[in-house]
């Protein structure tokens, strides 16, 4: 079976709703697939209980539509759920959901992509011709756990970030997070609250004034200059450095290897634990069925030119999402891409008339 759209948009997170949005207000067809059986799946299913944008409201709105005035300045998680709900019903966007894209391929004599798709209910593949392309699959498509010599044989529980959502669960039991990042050091904090024996593997600096003493080393860059070079927000304490210093959660060093249930680190010190939550990003899977991506993304599935550059590739090819800059990131990155392909169908549409 084929079908034909203007513009097929991969993805149905909050970079393919925007997407999805600008293009709609310049009346272009497009078609957008999610391979999970809803938009935002990240947000919906692979957050954590007491997740919170970390950014203010005003800088994590999606295009075209704001928040409610009663919103929090910081909005939780299942306040920004409702938002896109909203957000998806505003502008009347109907995801192909449970729809996995196999591959998309450039025909270069016939000036289009070519997608296969496969429907994950009725396991029937669709072909897709469009004239345009946009990745939105995300920067944060599949998790991702460092190599730790030992961590297979590990006796405990081992849990990505993305699977974690409250530490009533680990009472009592001797747990430790590994990165310092929001997600980590708010994992942390819930995981001691909820009365569990808490570490953290602090393994790049963090912005809290001088916490040397214990273990944790401030950037000599700020927190403006620290995301436009490496994409990592700065850390809000929700509470966790506070706990840090009254030793109720333990600093440790690098893992160096993991035997039965105990964890030795990089100074030899060695802990037993029944759980080690991983706190460690996620990475882009785009390489994975984009078959003529070189123009726009390097091996790592992100992309080649810095933001705000960073768009665009070759023969109708976009993505949304991927520069590391958040929601507002997003916002600017669908904007681009719905005003250039307008110029571009716009032209289409008088060469055919």
């Amino acid at each position: 079976m084929e079908e034909h759209t203007i513009v097929l948009i991969v993805g149905a997170g909050p970079a393919g709703l925007a997407t999805a949005a600008c293009l709609a207000q310049f009346s272009i067809p497009y078609v957008i697939m999610e391979r999970e059986d809803c938009s935002a799946s990240l947000w919906r299913n692979r957050a954590y209980d007491r997740l919170k944008l970390h950014l203010a409201k005003e800088f994590c709105e999606l295009p075209h539509m704001s928040y409610p005035a009663d919103a929090p300045t910081y909005i939780p998680k299942d306040q920004f759920v409702k938002y896109l709900d909203s957000y998806i019903e505003r502008f009347d966007i109907h995801p192909k959901y449970n729809t996995d894209i196999k591959s998309c391929t450039y025909d270069e004599g016939k000036e289009c992509w070519i997608s296969l798709a496969c429907d994950a209910v009725t396991s029937r593949v669709v072909r897709y011709k469009s004239k345009f392309l946009v990745v939105a699959s995300g920067e944060n498509s599949a998790a991702n756990i460092p190599v730790i010599p030992g961590l297979h044989d590990f006796a405990g529980e081992t849990i990505h970030s993305s699977l974690y959502k409250s530490g009533t669960a680990y009472s009592g039991k001797n747990a430790l997070v590994v990165g310092c990042g929001n997600s980590g050091m708010e994992i942390a904090y819930d995981l001691a609250t909820h009365g569990a024996n808490t570490s953290i593997v602090v393994r790049s600096q963090v912005l809290f004034g001088d916490l040397s003493k214990h273990g944790i080393v401030r950037p000599e860059t700020g927190p403006l200059l620290l995301k436009e070079q490496t994409g990592r927000s700065a850390v809000i304490d929700v509470g966790t450095v506070g706990l840090i210093k009254k030793g109720t959660i333990k600093v440790l060093r690098n893992i160096s290897k993991i035997n039965g249930n105990v964890v030795e680190f990089e100074d030899k010190k060695e802990c037993s634990f029944d759980v080690i939550v991983f706190a460690t990003g996620y990475k882009s899977m785009a390489n994975t069925w984009l078959k003529n991506g070189e123009s726009m993304l390097n091996n790592d599935g992100l992309p080649k030119k810095e933001f705000p550059n960073h768009w665009k590739g070759a023969n109708g090819l976009y993505c949304a999402g991927l520069a590391r800059r958040g929601l507002a990131g997003i916002a600017i990155d669908a904007k681009n891409i719905a005003n250039d392909i307008l110029s571009s169908y716009d032209m289409h549409r008088c060469e055919t008339n």
